[in-house]
């Protein structure tokens, strides 16, 4: 199983894959907010046919990925912003910020609260 975290923005989208068994990032893309990228990030995803999505703040800026993703057959779960914040604050490197370190925490929180 591989978490594909995602923090999401306005125009664009960065994805990571983390396997969770070691916490090892293995992959990112980052895409813009567009149909067209949406499936760019589904073709590099199918390179791990047992996947997960974590998008970060899905009720908001990830809304129309995560609503595009379950309409597609993606298990998709939802992260608050809060949750991969205080990952990020734990981690090492405490504070530093990023598009892949966030989508790395938002795949991390999934992976922490367990199956859904």
């Amino acid at each position: 199983m591989i978490l594909l975290g995602v923090d999401p923005h306005k125009s664009t989208h960065t994805a990571t894959a983390v396997e969770p068994e070691s916490n090892q990032q293995v992959g990112t893309i980052r895409i813009e907010a567009s149909l067209t990228d949406y499936r760019r990030l589904l073709a590099w995803a199918k390179q791990w046919p047992q996947r997960k999505c974590a998008v970060e703040n899905a009720n908001g800026l990830g809304r129309h990925l995560a609503q595009w993703l379950i309409a597609r057959g993606e298990s998709v779960v939802d992260v608050p912003a809060a949750a991969t914040s205080r990952v990020r604050e734990l981690s090492l490197g405490g504070r530093r910020k990023n598009d892949q370190i966030d989508a790395a925490a938002a795949a991390t929180v999934a992976c922490l609260q367990g199956p859904r």
